[in-house]
């Protein structure tokens, strides 16, 4: 999964960068580093890429730029 692909799944959820933080209980800093993510500043975690790619799922709802691919 690209930074893009993940942008688009998280807005695809209609969720900001705090709030999938908060979801996912990252703690005070956990929107920062999702926007790191995003912006491709740090390495995407697998383990959160894995994670979008089953809620996106389980939503039934498709990222707009592409599904993203694990």
């Amino acid at each position: 999964m690209t930074p893009t692909d993940f942008k688009s799944a998280r807005e695809a959820l209609c969720l900001s960068q705090n709030d999938l933080a908060e979801v996912w209980g990252m703690g005070d800093n956990g929107g920062r580093t999702i926007r790191r993510w995003e912006n491709g500043e740090r390495p995407m975690n697998p383990v959160a890429a894995y994670c979008i790619a089953l809620m996106l799922d389980q939503s039934n709802l498709r990222a707009s730029s592409s599904a993203p691919s694990l």
